[in-house]
């Protein structure tokens, strides 16, 4: 696995940049309430959605996973977005080769997965963007791939496309252990977000719960992430 320099980031991951702040103490809250409420059973990938697209979900993907490696614990960052990734731009990886291309057999999983300029968290970037994004993500390789990938790292957070969207995110729900939902305070409508969470507990995917973004917080931050356990 290949190293990668911070010194070009184009996106601010702010629990790396900046950690004394409070939206990165923020995230770290998220981090403990989502053990917490795993009490009961191993919560070790998760899956993070919202409802439409510019919502924050790659956002807080990203800074959650960034808090996880801040831990010490072995953290991988997958981008499951096969249709508009972003987590390349984010940790400065090539997207050449990724997630969609060892779906495909034209990668080994070892060949696609580096290391980011975080110490102790890797990517897995999304690859090409493939004609059939469903299909992928729905096959038996991807189930067999993330069994496989639960022996290599401790935690594994797993960047999908919006739910209301398309149905990617509810293929993958479904084959993991829990699942976060952003949504943006000022934007989505209480039906939209009730609607994108319906769509996921209707797969069964275990609801960890709900991140809200854009929540003004007093005078010295714009917006402000928190969770809301979902009933």
């Amino acid at each position: 696995m290949s190293k990668l320099s911070p010194e070009k980031k184009k996106r601010h991951i702010i629990v790396h940049n900046n950690p004394k702040s409070p939206i990165s103490e923020a995230y770290r809250s998220l981090r403990t309430n989502i053990q917490f409420s795993s009490s009961d059973a191993k919560v070790q990938i998760i899956m993070v959605t919202s409802a439409n697209p510019g919502e924050g979900k790659s956002t807080t993907a990203s800074n959650l996973a960034v808090t996880y490696a801040q831990a010490n614990q072995k953290v991988l960052m997958i981008d499951a977005d096969l249709r508009k990734p972003t987590a390349h731009h984010t940790f400065l990886a090539s997207n050449r080769n990724g997630l969609s291309n060892v779906l495909s057999n034209q990668c080994q999983l070892s060949e696609v997965i580096v290391d980011t300029f975080v110490p102790n968290l890797s990517l897995l970037p999304s690859g090409i963007t493939p004609p059939n994004p469903a299909e992928l993500l729905g096959s038996n390789k991807m189930k067999v791939l993330l069994s496989d990938l639960r022996d290599q790292f401790d935690m594994i957070i797993v960047d999908t496309p919006p739910a209301l969207a398309v149905t990617d995110s509810q293929i993958i729900a479904s084959i993991c252990d829990g699942v976060i939902l952003v949504v943006d305070s000022g934007r989505v409508k209480h039906a939209q977000a009730q609607k994108a969470r319906d769509k996921l507990t209707h797969v069964n995917a275990r609801m960890l719960g709900v991140v809200m973004n854009n929540v003004r917080h007093g005078n010295k931050d714009e917006y402000y992430y928190y969770y809301g356990a979902s009933e």
